[in-house]
């Protein structure tokens, strides 16, 4: 039976205008060089994502990690957002209008296993390697301290135990060692490590933005350093791709940068573009990110991690990137 959870009690109404523009509806008829047929998000040479194309907006597709800009397989299933690893699929969708939202877990086969209502407009997706754990990130407003504009919220959920986190503020907070509480926090961007325990997100608070580590059993997560946004580990789980505020100031743009762990050297990466998404490992050297080109229509490009090379355009009219695996 699905199950349907309540992870957040305020109210979105006044997204629907955003949503509007943010989510597209349209037909599996498919376009040049697309078929419409079953996508399967089992391990293989294939790289998932989002269509943005006119004729298949919004639906999921996949394509061959060897000729992404060629042929693609596009499915029925339509979401605002998309993610999947080890044969799991998460799906962030509108829940019958355009004010309502859920969370839908898919199987191999894109067939839902089970649903969540969200409140709030999807923005984030992941899901750890083994397909286990599943996190999110959705915009609210009607924070008091945040003057109606928007928010954040960051939930995860353990497939296997059913044990959820609906927002992550519930969690104690360890700034620069010490602990830290605030009205204002926010998080977003969760990426998850090897053992499904661990986890890596931006938390944002008093007009700064941490890498914060995080336990999910212990619910608590801790700062270690400044001006690192959705943060991406990578399959090798040494180093984290992000987006860094150029000159630690949002509104000037984002550089992805990558930042080794060990030590906490950061390597600015060749897409000199402000890109302003989650980036994705393709695998341990390359970095996939979406890049809006026009209302409603982005493009995956692909840089190299190292800091080397430059941008590949990868998958025209296409965004939230997965590489499903060999």
């Amino acid at each position: 039976m699905k199950t349907r959870i309540l992870i957040a009690i305020a109210g979105v109404l006044v997204l629907a205008g955003a949503a509007v523009a943010y989510v597209g509806f349209a037909s599996a008829r498919g376009h040049d060089g697309a078929t419409t047929g079953a996508v399967s998000l089992s391990p293989g040479p294939r790289l998932l994502f989002r269509s943005t194309a006119d004729a298949d907006r919004g639906h999921v597709a996949t394509v061959s990690v060897t000729d992404p800009g060629g042929p693609r397989t596009v499915s029925a299933l339509s979401c605002s957002r998309v993610y999947a690893a080890g044969g799991t699929g998460l799906c962030l969708r509108p829940d019958g209008d355009l004010t309502t939202y859920q969370l839908v877990e898919l199987d191999a086969r894109l067939t839902s296993k089970r649903e969540i209502p969200l409140v709030g407009l999807p923005n984030r997706a992941r899901v750890s390697a083994d397909g286990r754990m599943l996190a999110w990130t959705v915009f609210v407003t009607g924070d008091s301290y945040n003057g109606g504009m928007f928010s954040t919220r960051a939930g995860i959920l353990d497939t296997t135990t059913g044990d959820l986190a609906g927002t992550l503020e519930d969690y104690a907070v360890t700034l620069d060692g010490k602990p830290y509480q605030a009205a204002d926090l926010n998080f977003w961007g969760v990426t998850f490590t090897a053992d499904d325990r661990h986890f890596y997100a931006t938390m944002s608070s008093a007009g700064h933005r941490y890498l914060v580590a995080g336990d999910f059993a212990a619910h608590t997560v801790r700062t270690i350093r400044e001006n690192v946004e959705c943060p991406s580990l990578s399959p090798d789980g040494t180093r984290v791709a992000f987006k860094a505020a150029v000159d630690g100031d949002p509104a000037r743009g984002w550089r992805l940068s990558v930042l080794d762990l060990a030590a906490s050297k950061v390597t600015p990466l060749a897409e000199t573009r402000s890109v302003d998404d989650q980036p994705a490992w393709l695998d341990d050297h390359t970095i996939g990110y979406g890049v809006a080109r026009a209302p409603g229509h982005s493009d995956v490009w692909s840089v190299p991690a190292d800091g080397t090379g430059a941008p590949r355009l990868l998958i025209p009219e296409a965004e939230s990137p997965a590489a499903l695996g060999s």
